[in-house]
């Protein structure tokens, strides 16, 4: 398993009439995990789409509220990969407040498309490569 953590602060302008943390905010805030998952791992987001020709677009989002995340809180985005991908990749989120207590939980399921051709691929091979070690016995 790959887990890793990346704070995000709750601007003003994220949050409701109540001072909470909109609840489509959250959806982005599965995105800046995601994305920082990756180049923790020495990979982005456009040099995947640009040098090496692959996209990942959502497939599904399910996401449950526990307790509000409110403004200028410091939020924890903790993001883990269960499983190395095959044709999905399977990102599961737990977003923690200051208090270390569960927030926000859920996960986000996308799949490689070749930028080329527009079809369905395998994970590339580099992907693999970067998290086998954390899955090996």
């Amino acid at each position: 398993m790959y887990t890793h953590d990346f704070q995000k602060r709750v601007r003003y302008g994220e949050t409701d009439q109540m001072g909470y943390l909109y609840y489509g905010n959250y959806a982005q805030y599965y995105e800046i995990g995601r994305v920082e998952m990756l180049r923790s791992l020495g990979l982005t987001y456009k040099a995947m789409e640009e040098e090496l020709g692959v996209m990942m677009p959502v497939l599904s989002l399910q996401m449950r509220y526990v307790r509000p995340a409110y403004y200028d809180e410091l939020l924890t985005i903790r993001t883990a990969l269960r499983r190395l991908p095959d044709q999905f990749i399977t990102f599961h989120v737990e977003i923690y407040n200051e208090k270390n207590k569960l927030v926000n939980g859920g996960n986000v399921r996308l799949c490689f498309v070749d930028k080329k051709s527009n079809k369905t691929i395998d994970a590339p091979v580099y992907l693999i490569e970067k998290l086998r070690p954390f899955f090996e016995p």
